[in-house]
């Protein structure tokens, strides 16, 4: 079996998440710029077995997608033709930007490092896996 990895898309930083092998647990793997993305990816599924690719879904309150599905929806087009071969699946991603940073503030973590986006965007990708893996 291998990894699933989860991608909180944004236009400046993408935040990723990563199971183990047995797609049991999530952990937050790293942030990276999001000009990089398509490169840090097909590098890791060289190392890695990975099986699918969870990517987070905004929506709004009213349930209608929000303006950044725009540029999601350019990267996954983008994605399909660099990496075919590992299906995709979204999850809503409503809310996890905030139950990041709530989660910061749980852990204890100093409000310097919380205000570290690269950090919250990381713990974002984190609890789009664990959502994914929730409902399954």
């Amino acid at each position: 079996m291998g990894r699933l990895l989860a991608i909180d898309y944004g236009t400046k930083r993408t935040g990723i998440a990563i199971t183990d092998e047995m797609q049991i647990i999530a952990s937050g793997l790293t942030t990276v710029e999001t000009k990089e993305l398509l490169i840090f990816l097909k590098k890791y599924i060289e190392k890695e077995t990975v099986d699918m690719f969870i990517i987070g879904l905004p929506k709004q309150m009213d349930n209608t997608v929000s303006e950044s599905e725009v540029h999601i929806q350019k990267f996954l087009k983008q994605l399909k033709q660099t990496i075919p071969n590992i299906p995709v699946e979204r999850v809503d991603e409503r809310f996890t930007s905030k139950i990041a940073f709530q989660t910061m503030i749980d852990s204890g973590i100093s409000k310097k490092r919380r205000q570290n986006k690269a950090l919250i965007d990381e713990i974002s990708a984190t609890l789009i896996l664990q959502s994914y893996m929730s409902n399954q």
